[in-house]
C-alpha cells in the first residue's frame, strides 16, 4: 500500500515522501495514529499541488541551512564536566551539553536535531557531534571533553 507521511518518521521517510509499506502497518499505525495518509489519486493530486507551493520556501530554507554550515565548520566546542584523577568523567556528556555550548557560541540549535556519534561519552577527550540543519544539510563539529 501506498503512503503519504504526513511527518518524518525515522527508519521509513521524511514528511511529504510517497512510500510503499504493508497494508496491515499502514491501516491499523500510520493512518489512525496521523503519521500518513493513503496515496490516493485524489491525495497525490493534492500532495503534487502542495510541493510545488512548497518549493520555492524548502529552497530559501536549504540556502539559509547551507550558510550556517559553513559557520558552524569553523567552530570548535570545549564543554567541561566533572572527572576523577583518571579522566572519567561522573555521568556522561549529551546533547544537551552541546546544544547550551552552541548557545554560547550565538548558534541557536535545538538539541533534538544534535546527535553524537559515541552513543555514551564516560571519558575525557576529542569527539565529533552531527547538527541536523535540513533534510539533506548535514554538519560535523567536532568537540572537545576538558576537566573541571
Amino acid at each position: 500500500m501506498n503512503v503519504i507521511l504526513k511527518q518524518d518518521m525515522p527508519n521509513l521517510g521524511h514528511k511529504d515522501d510517497i512510500i510503499a509499506v504493508k497494508n496491515g502497518y499502514a491501516r491499523n499505525y500510520l493512518i489512525p495514529k496521523g503519521f500518513a495518509i493513503n496515496a490516493t489519486a485524489q491525495n497525490k493530486k493534492v500532495h503534487e499541488e502542495i510541493l510545488r507551493q512548497r518549493a520555492h520556501k524548502e529552497k530559501q530554507l536549504k540556502e539559509a541551512a547551507m550558510e550556517l554550515a559553513e559557520k558552524l565548520k569553523e567552530v570548535s566546542l570545549s564543554i567541561g564536566a566533572k572527572t576523577s584523577t583518571k579522566g572519567k568523567i561522573f555521568g556522561s556528556v549529551n546533547t544537551i551539553q552541546i546544544a547550551e555550548a552552541l548557545i554560547e557560541k550565538g548558534f541557536e540549535i535545538e538539541r533534538k536535531n544534535i546527535s553524537i556519534k559515541d552513543d555514551l561519552i564516560k571519558e575525557v577527550g576529542s569527539y565529533s557531534a552531527t547538527v541536523k540543519l535540513h533534510r539533506e544539510v548535514l554538519v560535523d563539529i567536532p568537540f572537545e571533553i576538558v576537566s573541571e
